[in-house]
């Protein structure tokens, strides 16, 4: 495939305002867990985290302030990026969410461009895949900057789940981590965005996106009949590898959107089982939600700051990078990121 390269970032989220403080939060493990003003069916507060802006913004105009600080931040972070040129791929909720705000797409782009005061290629594009969103933002990045003739992009994703309808959906299908079930995810908010653009001459090394894969898992979080066996994980690992041309073994840690729910860390078990073929001694799972809690569509972005952070900085566990994404529908997204010079590229 033909690289793209991740050459800035932006995030907001629970435990920080801006990617450098947010990322710093994450590698201390450290979180903004609180109680909020849900009460769960035991009586007992819910437990979520909300990001603290200056204001208590709800609803759509909180994911538009988030929004529009993480890609305001993002295009601060890469100068010489023009936003006219750029398209916006804006991830959200998928349609299908409990308590999704109403018509929540419609003209959510346009807002953000009126915050920023400024605007976005006619080419940007709100895609509602949920998680899985920041990889097919990817997909759709690489047609765009290498048949397109774009030289940046922008991908960013927002979302929330502190929303009653929402709360009380979740907890109904005992998804939540409550006082009544320990086998569910903390919810949370929060939004991040990241640039890219196509390998250019640098002396410096850079964070590429060298390989990207899809599946389906008809084994969903909520299905009852069906037996889990990672079959679109699975899928979505091999056609990554297939593109990056490589072996999982050449992966140095795991990176992923798995918010703490059994399931998902069970079928991440099962998809390493059936792609991993030499032995390795540790392939170390990063998970940032234990920190930031689900925070759905903004979680790729998320994980794409958090891995550009880590290899600038030098504290991550090697040069390579396997990103896994899936939402609740069955969608599996893998994406290969590896931090090299310009000739590797």
């Amino acid at each position: 495939m033909s690289a793209l390269w991740i050459i800035g970032s932006g995030m907001v989220s629970a435990v920080g305002l801006s990617a450098p403080a947010s990322c710093a939060a994450i590698r201390c493990a450290i979180d903004n867990f609180q109680e909020t003003r849900f009460i769960d069916s035991g009586g007992e507060w819910l437990i979520a985290a909300s990001v603290p802006l200056e204001q208590p913004w709800l609803d759509r105009t909180k994911l538009i302030k988030m929004a529009s600080r993480a890609i305001a931040e993002a295009l601060q972070s890469t100068p010489g990026v023009d936003p006219h040129k750029t398209p916006l791929l804006l991830g959200v909720a998928e349609a299908e969410r409990p308590g999704r705000l109403a018509g929540l797409d419609q003209g959510l782009l346009h807002a953000i461009e009126a915050e920023l005061g400024l605007r976005f290629h006619p080419d940007s594009s709100i895609i509602a895949r949920g998680r899985v969103s920041a990889a097919v933002a990817l997909l759709n990045a690489r047609t765009l900057i290498h048949q397109g003739g774009h030289r940046h992009v922008l991908i960013a994703g927002v979302d929330s789940f502190l929303e009653g309808a929402t709360l009380a959906a979740f907890e109904e299908r005992e998804r939540l981590l409550t006082s009544q079930n320990s086998n569910g995810f903390i919810p949370g908010e929060g939004a991040a965005a990241v640039v890219i653009a196509a390998p250019f001459a640098s002396d410096q090394p850079q964070l590429a996106c060298i390989g990207l894969g899809f599946g389906m898992e008809p084994a969903t979080v909520e299905a009852e009949d069906i037996p889990l066996r990672a079959e679109g994980l699975t899928q979505a690992i091999r056609a990554a590898l297939n593109e990056a041309g490589c072996g999982l073994e050449q992966m140095d840690y795991r990176l992923t959107d798995i918010c703490g729910e059994q399931y998902y860390f069970k079928e991440a078990s099962l998809a390493l089982s059936r792609s991993l073929r030499v032995r390795k001694e540790f392939f170390h799972l990063w998970h940032p939600a234990d920190c930031i809690g689900e925070v759905g569509a903004a979680i790729g972005p998320v994980i794409l700051a958090v891995a550009l952070a880590a290899s600038r900085k030098g504290y991550g566990e090697g040069p390579n990078i396997f990103c896994h994404l899936g939402n609740d529908a069955g969608q599996r997204a893998v994406a290969l990121l590896s931090y090299q010079t310009a000739r590797a590229a």
